[in-house]
């Protein structure tokens, strides 16, 4: 009669990715890589259920501004960070209203810490889910992708400095898919900060400088200027720092096909 001995490495001959029975670490594992995006998700599907979106408008900042204006001058430090976190919450869920939010800024810590404070939470914000979506989903897509893709990739990620700064500068994409794309395509983190920081602070200063007579404009009964960004004397500037951003691309190509045509 002879007994059954298990066999020591059964275990390692189950499919790859199957879950350990005893640990389970590959499913504990994309776990953790989409809770960050699922807790995102499930905030901004919070702020619309509860009809918390409605607070980020024009109207609701006339009906309260006087209430803010002293919550500011009795503490202006608890306010300011109170304010970069809702920026930085705001970014992060995709939820719109970020220019009106920056006219907030403005309005009520002027223009200069107004627009440290947006440029800080906007960057704070963009951050988090470019993270969020990088862990759950950049590695994945990366892997599936096609050919195109990847050619993309690499021509983006060799140049990634240059192009995301460009389009921060000009406003021709929302703001809240270029904070999502470059995740799937590679970008290191450092860049993309960088960039964040740089690229939307000459946009900032303009809004949070129309921010800062906003109550003028509103005891008059109007409106601000949201379009202004897109004035000549405002856009032109930053079409020309766009196009200087695009410095580096244009020279590594003049000096690539140099290499390629060979010594003259």
């Amino acid at each position: 009669m002879s007994l059954h001995r298990p066999d020591p490495d059964a275990r390692d001959h189950r499919p790859a990715g199957e879950p350990d029975a005893e640990d389970g670490q590959p499913r504990r594992g994309t776990l953790r890589r989409w809770a960050p995006l699922a807790v995102l998700v499930a905030a901004l599907g919070l702020v619309f259920a509860l009809d918390l979106d409605r607070f980020v408008s024009l109207e609701m900042l006339r009906q309260h501004r006087d209430m803010l204006d002293a919550l500011v001058a009795e503490n202006a430090l608890v306010s300011g960070l109170g304010f970069l976190v809702v920026y930085a919450v705001m970014v992060a869920i995709s939820l719109p209203g970020g220019v009106l939010l920056t006219l907030a800024g403005g309005f009520l810590f002027g223009v200069v810490w107004g627009s440290v404070l947006v440029v800080a939470g906007a960057t704070l914000g963009a951050v988090t889910i470019f993270l969020a979506a990088r862990s759950a989903l950049g590695e994945t897509l990366r892997r599936r992708a096609g050919g195109w893709v990847r050619r993309l990739e690499g021509g983006f990620r060799e140049n990634a400095a240059s192009y995301l700064l460009t389009l921060r500068l000009i406003p021709l994409v929302p703001f809240w898919l270029l904070n999502i794309v470059p995740a799937f395509l590679g970008v290191s983190l450092t860049t993309y900060t960088l960039t964040t920081l740089v690229g939307i602070i000459p946009g900032t200063v303009v809004y949070t400088a129309v921010g800062n007579g906003l109550g003028a404009t509103l005891d008059m009964g109007q409106d601000p200027d949201l379009a202004i960004i897109f004035q000549p004397e405002i856009l032109l500037p930053l079409i020309g720092l766009a196009i200087l951003s695009l410095v580096p691309v244009v020279y590594k190509q003049l000096r690539a096909r140099r290499a390629a045509d060979g010594p003259a």
